[in-house]
């Protein structure tokens, strides 16, 4: 089996090209040849030598971090302040805003998720906690207010619905700022 065909080999070519999706189409073609060549010329036959180049080359994240970091424009496509600022604001007041009109919070909501998912700077794993945190409270104020509508909520269930759909998504939209920053 040739080398580049090698599946580790594959998958680390793979996670290359995902993490530089910022670099333009060219730069990345050219980063992703180098790095075959250099695999193919490393003389790999054994799954040991394909595992100690592709250790030699270095973490798929850093290799592609360092490409970023060479090429400007692409470093300022993945940190956008003004629509990390607008992603965080819209998750954290969309909770509220169901409480007050329904139509606007879900909009808010949705853009908040749609810019959330379309931004390259945080992992999967960032971006499911704060789907759920900032949908979680909207999600059950909704459903739980049409399953007690023949039932009368006071001043101080309405407060802690009111806290919740604040204090939730707020934690987890500053749990997606901070992790913006590193």
């Amino acid at each position: 089996m040739n080398a580049i065909d090698h599946p580790l080999v594959t998958a680390y070519l793979d996670a290359v090209a995902r993490e530089t999706s910022a670099l333009p189409a060219e730069r990345r073609a050219e980063l992703l040849a180098d790095l075959r060549e250099h695999i193919e010329v490393s003389g790999t036959e054994t799954d040991a030598q394909v595992r100690r180049a592709l250790d030699d080359l270095g973490d798929p994240r850093t290799v592609a971090a360092s490409a970023l970091a060479e090429e400007p424009l692409a470093a300022s496509a993945v940190r956008r302040p003004g629509r990390t600022r607008l992603t965080v604001v819209l998750l954290a007041v969309a909770g509220l805003l169901v409480l007050f009109n329904a139509f606007v919070g879900a909009v808010a909501l949705l853009a908040g998720l749609v810019l959330l998912w379309g931004s390259p700077q945080w992992s999967t794993r960032q971006k499911v906690i704060g789907t759920a945190t900032c949908a979680a409270v909207p999600f059950v104020v909704v459903f739980g207010s049409l399953a007690l509508t023949g039932s009368r909520i006071g001043p101080t269930e309405l407060l802690v619905i009111a806290a919740l759909s604040l204090a939730v998504p707020v934690a987890g939209a500053t749990t997606l700022s901070r992790a913006a920053r590193r």
